[in-house]
């Protein structure tokens, strides 16, 4: 939404519908519907055309749906049976009674964890995301409601989201604000109790700011998204929840004030009573820091206080380099807080709680303070997790990195939402159609190994042609939509075919993450891809961050080769990354391509989306790639050491170009007699056994529960190893 209030525009949805399928607006209203296949399956049925056209949004769907077809479907025995399965899914979410987390921690059944993270990717008609650490809440989101974990989520609402990205002729990405009508998602506005459009309210620059909250289902956790778009609050502070990382460090300072602060308030105002806190990245720092103030201000002593919060605090940090964290000066913190700072009795010990090691002492650093104030602290992968205590280890006066009480959970992603349907239904077929619920016991995921070559080889080669379908569709919209040039359509993948080998890249476009590392010898990519007898195709995606200056000509260079006759339209960007191209994409190519400059990648989760749908990964030997590598499962780049990064670049590349030319383009196309690449569909069976096994959320989200949020609940080892101070 582009003007006025976000909250004055909003408009509650309200359709006619037939009694009998009157729930489909229920199913509408709660995200899980995205990954329940019987909840898909109904929307999907009542005009796969109008689906497709509002790209899987249900709520548009319903309002745009000629009713004389719903009363049709409301007396269509098959449509009920169908709708009937769907309702007997969606109930059994209503009760935590069978769930993983009831069966194991009873007495803690309904006694909420508050999970605050500055982003939340759990689906593309919400598009509150930027990318990989947003889709890792959603997906620790909705394995929390599959658990059963009673998770509450805190976040911000962007009412114009990330950005959209569109790309000039010359590759240069230019960014505008992402429009999108909330009256057309399941948000739903939470009144306060006299039924003003807002619940609490907190000083900024001198200023009241009014903060409302939209509650957003998703299954069975709610997440919490805070508003600052109301028409009693000023521009400068309207403009808060206007876009995702966007402006200056003064903005982002009241971002993340509103996120910590206004966070812990709502739940307060709310009647929630968290039992351990969970901050996803320094970004909510705050939070843990306003609940330190509020000890404060009933009387506890700072240093009880402050041990108070650590027991039951929780931080994860996702950030692999010293210069990629949040920090702001005393000076603006003071000129943020206003008068609500001259009333903080301890004001100078809370400042002392951001005391970075290497910065002067007059700097507040987010993740110093979510470490000082968390007594379970970990990274997102064994080789972040080593890297990571290395960084932190000044908070504890330099011990050995070894020694540094920081831990380690691998991400996960969300199996129901990241593997495709067909990968699903071949389970159904071979597995049984209950093996969701096996996914837990010893050697389930060996079965996988036994998966008919040709089944899933037939389901592959579907999902391939779907991403090229999907791929010209996108080019035709953007050529009705905004291009005016032709030599768009050749770089936007028009001339991409099936039976090429298709390799993918879909990431954030930093530097360290290396997308143009291909393009170092052009001549011999270009011998790669124009093979006729092996013919290889790249197709890319992703955003550089708008202040992201290196990324952006990364991109630019990247672009460069969509468009540049020699590659004859084997090279392709996707503009505008969304998850919607990302699911076409990781279900879809038939290698994916991960280059980071190590040890820069946290986790890398797109990797295991692909491996879910039996998509093997070349990259390099960091984040989970360390860890799930087998030689099986795809190929790993060998460590370069030389401390010359121009030099293992160089030697990235040339190891790069061997192993495509050498092992997984001939391993492709070596066919039996009926035309499949047996030893490349072991490879596929393979990525998705490790994948499953070891690197979907719900293992990452039983890790947590067991190792963080428990002892969290309990307050266990609170005081000790803390940081000093």
């Amino acid at each position: 939404m582009t003007h006025g209030s976000s909250v004055a525009a909003f408009t509650r949805w309200a359709p006619d519908l037939p009694e009998r399928i009157a729930r489909l607006r229920e199913f509408a209203l709660d995200l899980s519907w995205s990954w329940k296949r019987e909840v898909r399956a109904v929307f999907r049925a009542l005009d796969p055309t109008l689906w497709r056209l509002t790209r899987h949004n249900p709520v548009q769907l319903l309002r745009e749906i000629d009713p004389v077809l719903l009363q049709h479907f409301s007396e269509d025995p098959d449509f009920l049976q169908l709708y009937d399965r769907a309702a007997a899914a969606f109930d059994a979410e209503a009760s935590d009674d069978h769930t993983w987390y009831a069966r194991n921690y009873p007495e803690l059944r309904g006694r909420p964890i508050a999970y605050f993270c500055a982003e939340f990717g759990l689906h593309h008609t919400v598009p509150i995301y930027s990318g990989g650490l947003g889709v890792l809440a959603g997906d620790h989101c909705k394995s929390a409601s599959d658990l059963g974990v009673p998770l509450v989520g805190v976040g911000l609402l962007y009412t114009r989201g990330y950005f959209d990205q569109a790309l000039t002729l010359e590759g240069w990405q230019t960014d505008a604000d992402e429009t999108f009508d909330l009256s057309q998602t399941p948000l739903e506005l939470v009144r306060g109790k006299s039924g003003e459009p807002y619940l609490t309210r907190l000083f900024s620059s001198g200023r009241k700011v009014y903060v409302a909250a939209w509650r957003l289902q998703v299954g069975r956790v709610s997440i919490y998204l805070l508003d600052t778009d109301l028409p009693d609050n000023d521009l400068a502070d309207r403009e808060l929840s206007h876009k995702l990382y966007a402006g200056g460090v003064d903005h982002r300072l009241k971002q993340e004030g509103l996120l910590g602060i206004g966070g812990v308030r709502v739940l307060e105002v709310l009647g929630i009573e968290p039992v351990a806190w969970h901050a996803n990245e320094g970004h909510a720092a705050f939070m843990m820091v306003e609940r330190v103030r509020r000890l404060g201000q009933s009387g506890v002593a700072f240093d009880e206080a402050v041990r108070r919060v650590r027991a039951n605090s929780v931080f994860t940090t996702h950030t692999p380099v010293p210069a990629g964290h949040d920090y702001f000066t005393h000076d603006q913190i003071k000129e943020w807080a206003g008068p609500y700072w001259e009333k903080i009795g301890n004001r100078e010990e809370l400042l002392h709680l951001g005391r970075h090691p290497t910065l002067d002492g007059k700097h507040f650093h987010m993740t110093a303070a979510a470490i000082r104030l968390s007594a379970r602290v970990n990274a997102v992968s064994q080789r972040h997790g080593e890297v990571t205590r290395e960084i932190w280890r000044g908070l504890w006066n330099g011990r050995a990195s070894e020694q540094v009480p920081i831990g380690n959970v691998t991400n996960g992603v969300h199996l129901a939402t990241w593997m495709n349907f067909r990968i699903m239904r071949l389970f159904d077929h071979h597995l049984g159609p209950g093996w969701h619920e096996a996914v837990d016991e010893p050697g389930f995921w060996e079965g996988v190994l036994w998966l008919r070559d040709s089944d899933l080889w037939d389901e592959h080669y579907k999902l391939k042609n779907r991403l090229l379908n999907f791929v010209r569709e996108e080019a035709r919209r953007h050529w009705r939509d905004q291009w005016n040039e032709a030599s768009h359509l050749v770089g936007a993948g028009t001339l991409l075919e099936p039976q090429a080998f298709t390799i993918g890249f879909a990431r954030r476009f930093a530097s360290y993450k290396r997308a143009d590392l291909l393009f170092r010898d052009r001549e011999r990519l270009l011998r790669i891809l124009s093979n006729p007898w092996r013919p290889v195709q790249i197709v890319f995606a992703g955003k550089a961050h708008p202040q992201d200056e290196l990324g952006k000509k990364v991109l630019q260079r990247v672009y460069s080769h969509t468009r540049h006759p020699a590659f004859a339209g084997r090279v392709a960007f996707i503009e505008d990354y969304s998850m919607l191209v990302g699911h076409r994409m990781v279900e879809g190519v038939d290698l994916w391509l991960n280059l980071p400059r190590p040890p820069l990648e946290a986790s890398g989760t797109s990797g295991m989306k692909a491996g879910l749908n039996g998509v093997p990964q070349l990259g390099t030997d960091d984040g989970w790639w360390s860890e799930a590598c087998t030689g099986e499962n795809g190929w790993s780049l060998p460590l370069t050491d030389s401390a010359d990064q121009e030099a293992n670049d160089a030697t990235d590349a040339w190891n790069l170009y061997d192993l495509l030319e050498n092992e997984t383009i001939p391993l492709f196309f070596e066919r039996d007699e009926r035309g499949i690449p047996t030893r490349w569909v072991r490879v596929m069976k393979n990525a998705i056994k490790v994948a499953g096994e070891r690197f979907t959320s719900r293992r990452m989200l039983q890790e947590y529960v067991r190792d963080y949020y428990i002892p969290a609940v309990h307050g266990e080892a609170a005081d000790m190893d803390a940081p000093g101070l």
